[in-house]
């Protein structure tokens, strides 16, 4: 921490030379660099001038300091600028960072549940579509009867295997139920119920 300090302030007056504007330049001179975490170097500001990392945030900033301090460590490094000065503050951040990465992660794990779920029961009601469409006689009540048998063990046997349960699945689950009452002449409650029999939901 003290040799990266020492690295900093000797290739300060460069850094600065790169740049242009009273704001850069107290930026610069109030910054801290925090750690060298891999490639990339943490620059903090005080918490007390927080709106001074704005200044180093601009591009103009970010490549002066960027290049005269992978000139000064002879290694490629990027700036990333945090609020506080501490060792603490920027375990703070990686904390956050995490957290944002979890949450990116469950959501993007439950966007893509939520379209496995929706394509599985849109495929389920195009193949209802199609079964019917291949009943011969649909007119006859006895082949109504054989289709909504058939249908129901259908959606049953999917429900059985669904593992996501919220409004979008839901309601793609019921689009099936509604379109078999529909053929069928059948309440869409006694398909319903007839399916969570069987998928062993009653």
């Amino acid at each position: 921490m003290e040799q990266l300090a020492d690295v900093w302030k000797q290739a300060l007056p460069k850094m600065m030379e790169g740049v242009s504007g009273v704001g850069v330049w107290t930026a610069l001179k109030l910054a801290v660099p925090v750690a060298l975490d891999e490639n990339v170097l943490v620059v903090g500001v005080p918490s007390s001038e927080v709106e001074l990392g704005g200044h180093l945030r601009v591009p103009m900033t970010i490549r002066s300091v960027e290049t005269v301090m992978s000139q000064a460590l002879q290694k490629p490094v990027k700036m990333r600028v945090i609020d506080g000065t501490t060792t603490e503050d920027y375990e703070l951040v990686k904390r956050r960072d995490a957290e944002r990465r979890r949450m990116q992660e469950a959501q993007m794990a439950k966007e893509r549940a939520e379209l496995a779920s929706k394509n599985s029961w849109d495929g389920i009601y195009e193949q209802l579509s199609r079964r019917y469409a291949s009943v011969p006689n649909r007119t006859l009540p006895q082949n109504r009867a054989r289709f909504f048998e058939e249908a129901v063990e259908i959606v049953a046997g999917v429900r059985r295997e669904q593992t996501t349960y919220d409004d979008l699945a839901e309601r793609n689950f019921a689009r099936c139920i509604e379109r078999i009452s529909q053929y069928t002449e059948i309440s869409s409650a006694y398909v319903a119920l007839e399916i969570l029999k069987r998928a062993n939901e009653i």
